[in-house]
């Protein structure tokens, strides 16, 4: 005899988190799955996605050749899922979602970070325009290919709408339910605004990391940042024989978790005086619940602007970054100018029907297609599809 089938146990969710009995579901019906939730499946269909394994080789501030060492899209996704995680728990959110969300966030990032987005949203300008959060639902609603019924992931939709940060108006109202918070100015769920929260927890601190280990930053012009000097003069203190790597790797630690603690504490703040009875009413409130409290928020802004200040407009990385928009606009140009450069399969879904490109006319949508598979490459990748095409002497 069979034994019964059981669930796992889950943690007690809050009245306000987001209950898969109160789901929205997903677009496609599919039988429920039998030992995990609905969340866990769309975390695991994320994680097995093509499109997540691509994370591995596309970089944030530097480009994936310049280091082992330097942080990727795929670490950055898997520590904004570790520290949402947590604070998730704390707050009796619901864990999977949190998860799912923050692994899936990037999914549309282009090669070369910012300066990749930069460029492909310069090219697309008669077509739309090109934005990675955007193209993060392209990805997850229609470009992944890997079931026999849809296209997409069929995720569930609140994991659809938090990976959805912001979005026009004219947008909004194409994309149906998904767009109904943007056009009725209603607020994400909480696991939406802790994973959004959390994204910038990861990357700013990360940053940081990784521009000292560079040499691109100095200790010295970071004792001016609140938030690094009160842990640098605390590890220093306990520990003045310190290493420099392992100095660093303590200070940005302590760094994380008082602004991990501070956002915690905060939000249980917010969310005991808003007193949301449910998801929804999360939804009407005025302002986002979780969020640092103000004195942690200006320390947190410093710090972005120091980062922007010191290390984006950093004289090296401008220079990769030239060099990054170069590659993806002269790559874009070429398909635009000759699409049969393009893959045969890529060629092909210039003229299938695609209702989420949200543009008419095959030139927009040949347009579309371009930037889809320059979106998709990581940054070797599109490096090795600039000299195919552009150096005689490279193998095609």
């Amino acid at each position: 005899m069979k034994p019964p089938i059981t669930k796992p146990a889950q943690s007690p969710l809050a009245p306000y988190a987001c209950h898969e009995a109160d789901s929205k579901g997903r677009r496609y019906t599919e039988t429920h799955p039998v030992y995990r939730s609905q969340y866990q499946r769309d975390r695991d269909r994320i994680i097995h996605s093509a499109a997540f394994r691509r994370l591995e080789y596309k970089t944030q501030v530097f480009v994936n050749h310049e280091g082992d060492l330097f942080r990727t899209r795929l670490t950055h996704s898997i520590e904004v899922a570790q520290i949402a995680r947590s604070v998730s728990r704390t707050l009796g959110l619901n864990e999977d979602l949190v998860e799912a969300i923050s692994l899936a966030h990037d999914l549309g990032h282009t090669p070369f970070g910012h300066a990749g987005q930069e460029a492909l949203n310069a090219c697309m300008r008669e077509f739309g325009g090109f934005e990675h959060n955007l193209q993060s639902l392209r990805v997850i609603e229609w470009l992944e290919e890997k079931y026999a019924e849809f296209n997409g992931l069929n995720l569930m939709f609140e994991t659809r709408e938090g990976i959805l940060k912001h979005c026009s108006k004219n947008i909004a109202a194409e994309i149906g339910d998904l767009g109904e918070r943007f056009l009725r100015k209603l607020k994400p769920s909480l696991e939406a605004q802790l994973a959004n929260v959390c994204d910038e927890i990861a990357y700013n601190n990360h940053d940081v990391d990784d521009g000292l280990r560079s040499g691109l930053i100095e200790i010295d012009d970071l004792l001016a940042i609140e938030l690094f000097e009160r842990e640098f003069q605390t590890v220093r203190d306990q520990y003045p024989q310190l290493g420099s790597r392992r100095l660093i790797h303590e200070i940005v630690r302590r760094m994380i978790n008082r602004q991990v603690t501070d956002l915690t504490d905060a939000s249980m703040h917010n969310i005991a005086i808003a007193s949301p009875e449910n998801a929804d009413a999360v939804r009407n409130q005025a302002e986002t619940l979780i969020k640092f409290s103000s004195a942690m928020q200006s320390a947190h802004d410093q710090l972005k602007r120091f980062l922007h200040r010191k290390l984006y407009k950093h004289h090296k990385v401008c220079r990769m970054a030239t060099k990054a928009q170069r590659i993806v606009k002269e790559i874009f140009g070429a398909y635009m100018d000759n699409h049969l450069l393009l893959p045969s399969d890529q060629q092909q879904r210039i003229d299938e029907a695609d209702p989420w490109s949200f543009v008419s006319g095959k030139q927009s949508r040949k347009a579309r297609i371009i930037a889809d598979y320059i979106a998709g490459m990581t940054d070797r990748y599109a490096i090795a599809e600039y000299e195919r095409l552009f150096n005689p002497k490279f193998p095609n």
